[in-house]
């Protein structure tokens, strides 16, 4: 039978061991965390160090072919496989010329390829990355997106013309849609009594309106 005292003693005991245990999996908590977040920190960083190597490298290949002979530049290009492959590389080290490549170490490879092969384009974003004391992709990213403007969609004019391979032009009329369908009954009426091809009876019909336009013919109505 358990006394009092060994009742206290056994609770104190078992109190002291869930706290130990909590302290435990706290402290396990923690060094996971922490575990992760330099795991995370290490991923960012190879992946600034990639960008730091592309700029490294473009920076060189530029350097290589401003010193080195025409023939000579060629000859290292061929004896990495690179003939072709370095005009991407002399886009970046233009583009970002007035750069160091730890100015824009935080900047995702992809977005650094984008800006350089297309600098015209996107030469207001890079001048402006001068003036920014941090750049990083969310920076670039921002000046990219205010740099979009929205297309004004131009109302074009309706046009009948379209043009065949020989660079003559021929018209053609849209679709007529109507719900009594009396257009396109009348005509195949027409095409069907008269033995006449439908474009020969539009022809007709635009001639006597343009005619009736140019008070060459009058409503039997209006003679009366």
């Amino acid at each position: 039978m358990m006394t009092p005292l060994q009742g206290i003693v056994a609770t104190q005991v078992n109190s002291q061991t869930i706290t130990q245990s909590k302290f435990e999996q706290s402290s396990e908590h923690k060094a996971n965390r922490l575990k992760s977040a330099k795991i995370d920190s290490l991923a960012f960083q190879r992946l600034t160090d990639v960008t730091k190597a592309i700029l490294h490298h473009a920076f060189w290949l530029a350097e290589q072919k401003q010193q080195l002979s025409l023939r000579d530049y060629k000859q290292l290009l061929l004896d990495h496989g690179w003939q072709g492959e370095e005009k991407r590389y002399l886009k970046i080290a233009a583009a970002f010329a007035k750069f160091s490549p730890q100015d824009v170490a935080q900047v995702e490879p992809r977005t650094i390829y984008q800006l350089a092969e297309n600098s015209k384009k996107y030469q207001q974003v890079i001048n402006r990355l001068l003036d920014l004391s941090i750049i990083n992709q969310e920076s670039v990213r921002s000046l990219i997106k205010k740099q979009r403007t929205p297309k004004i969609t131009k109302s074009e004019k309706p046009s009948i013309w379209r043009r065949t391979k020989n660079g003559g032009r021929y018209c053609q009329i849209p679709p007529i849609h109507e719900p009594s369908e009396q257009t396109g009954v009348t005509l195949q009426r027409m095409m069907d009594e008269e033995g006449l091809s439908a474009q020969h009876i539009v022809a007709e019909a635009i001639a006597l309106r343009q005619a009736y336009k140019q008070g060459q013919l009058v409503h039997a109505e209006d003679n009366n």
